[in-house]
């Protein structure tokens, strides 16, 4: 089969054909339908976030048809539509068990610790593999699988309630699902804060005041907004040294950030005006749990989720456009989200 690969850090994708993966009794063979382009992945490229064996096949935020099943797998049946949980965990310590899986020791992230979606198949164990509904199309299930349910992992950590006050610092495929996500939860008013004039534009035509960070201090704007109150909850979408004081510094008293993005940098705040003056409080964010999964696609379903025309846009499997699509994401494009989109190709029998 045909894939993306990363064959060395700081270095673009490469074409490669490789084998399609066997699977084992409890496995699952997933032809790739769709898959996201993640901030993340561009931080794998770049080597901000380590990655410790290669050459490996990027890609978490996938969806697509079965394949084929192992003999053990029951829920799942070729030809079905399927979305992909993409932490591959042991399943059985502590962690596990207690539904916070991103901490088990064995755990593996596709596209980082084992083969992604930037492939025409991908193998995972039956219990990763989720229904996916007919009324989702396979492209917005695909980003569901990180974007909007890390965002929604976000501000369930943030313990957002109804009528309080966001502010959401960045709006890529993260930050447009966090909007989208606190307008169910049925949320006050929404700051966005960004730099691109088109974001911008897009976070007020969703019903955001824009903050544009361009124009002055982002915290600044926000007190003026808020008649110096400050907002109740901030979710950090972009890993900037600035932005994560700024998300913490805007807060209310006893507001919440939650710290989402992956960076490199530090950051310095002042204990007691910054937080404990205030009895604010900084979350951090890991990934999102399985339990997550099904509520958001519940509501995708039910139609408080969506992804306009306009705001995605696919490439081919191909790595001179998805190395394009990367360097795009480094540099903030107008647009939320890229998604890959094999070819289709005749199917295999499924076994």
């Amino acid at each position: 089969m045909k894939a993306v690969r990363l064959m060395q850090l700081g270095k673009p994708l490469e074409e490669a054909e490789v084998a399609v993966p066997d699977i084992s009794a409890s496995e699952v063979l997933v032809h790739v339908a769709a898959c996201g382009i993640c901030h993340s992945d561009a931080h794998y490229r770049a080597g901000i976030s380590l990655i410790n064996s290669l050459p490996v096949t990027p890609g978490h935020e996938v969806a697509g048809r079965v394949e084929a099943v192992g003999e053990q797998v029951t829920h799942v049946s070729p030809g079905d539509r399927v979305c992909i949980h993409y932490l591959v965990s042991c399943g059985a310590c502590d962690f596990c068990l207690r539904g916070n899986e991103q901490f088990c020791a064995k755990v593996q992230m596709i596209g980082k610790h084992r083969d992604g979606g930037y492939a025409e198949f991908i193998v995972l164990p039956g219990r990763n593999v989720l229904a996916l509904p007919d009324e989702i199309s396979f492209e917005q299930g695909a980003i569901m699988m990180c974007s909007t349910v890390t965002a929604l992992h976000g501000l369930n950590k943030a313990r957002l309630r109804s009528g309080e006050s966001v502010a959401i610092f960045g709006f890529g495929g993260l930050g447009f699902s966090a909007l989208q996500l606190a307008r169910a939860f049925d949320c006050g008013q929404i700051y966005v804060v960004e730099i691109n004039p088109a974001k911008l534009a897009t976070a007020a035509t969703f019903g955001a005041v824009p903050i544009d960070a361009n124009a002055g201090d982002p915290v600044r704007q926000i007190l003026n907004a808020t008649r110096g109150n400050g907002v109740d909850v901030a979710i950090e979408l972009v890993g900037s040294c600035g932005t994560m004081q700024q998300a913490v510094r805007c807060l209310a008293v006893q507001g919440r950030t939650a710290m989402v993005a992956l960076s490199k940098e530090s950051m310095s705040l002042l204990p007691y005006p910054d937080l404990i003056n205030k009895e604010a409080e900084l979350i951090g964010v890991s990934d999102h749990l399985a339990s997550d999964l099904p509520v958001l696609i519940n509501m995708a379903r039910s139609g408080k989720l969506c992804f306009p025309q306009g705001m995605l846009r696919s490439v081919g499997l191909n790595a001179t456009q998805i190395n394009a699509a990367l360097d795009a994401v480094e540099k903030s494009t107008d647009h939320i989200r890229t998604v890959i989109v094999p070819a289709v190709k005749k199917w295999r029998r499924g076994h």
